[in-house]
């Protein structure tokens, strides 16, 4: 095998780790919820729609009022990432279809990224009441406790338990 040989060998092992190296940086990006047609969405026309014309136009909602039917929220989000990074939101749109109680359209609200709040959760660990035990307390504490009756718990002779006296 020739040096030239050897270079266009190790060349072309190098090429394939690199790639292979970079598949997993991929940049990544995702769409969730309603697929958006804004011509569509603005053929929606308060009082003039009702239920059934906005369920032929727009399709079933994402999600309805929680307490009662009179609002339809249509959600779409575009994310991108890179590789393992956490998502970021790109695009968002929440359309908001209210109706009165004959189910005529009152009114169409769009939002978008202004309403995407950052969740950030508290860093360190939970307080919790009671007493601070270390890994060895935690492990062997409760050693000889068993029975009860040599640290005080309820015997035959003495139902509640401590001292001996009632």
């Amino acid at each position: 095998m020739t040096a030239s040989m050897r270079r266009a060998g190790v060349a072309a092992t190098a090429a394939l780790a690199l790639a292979v190296g970079l598949s997993g940086c991929a940049r990544i990006r995702d769409h969730q919820g309603y697929v958006i047609d804004r011509t569509l969405v603005a053929s929606v026309q308060p009082g003039v729609d009702n239920r059934d014309s906005v369920r032929s136009t727009l399709g079933d909602p994402s999600l309805a009022g929680e307490f009662d039917d009179s609002t339809w929220y249509y959600w779409s989000r575009s994310t991108k990432q890179f590789s393992f990074a956490t998502p970021k939101p790109v695009n968002q749109l929440l359309l908001a279809v209210h109706f009165d109680r004959s189910g005529t359209v009152t009114s169409v609200e769009h939002t978008g990224l202004e309403t995407v709040v950052p969740i950030h959760p508290a860093p360190g660990k939970t307080p919790t009441l009671g007493r601070t035990r270390s890994l060895f307390q935690e492990l062997f504490g409760n050693i000889g406790a068993v029975g009860g009756a040599a640290v005080g718990g309820p015997t035959a002779d003495n139902p509640n338990g401590g001292s001996g006296t009632p």
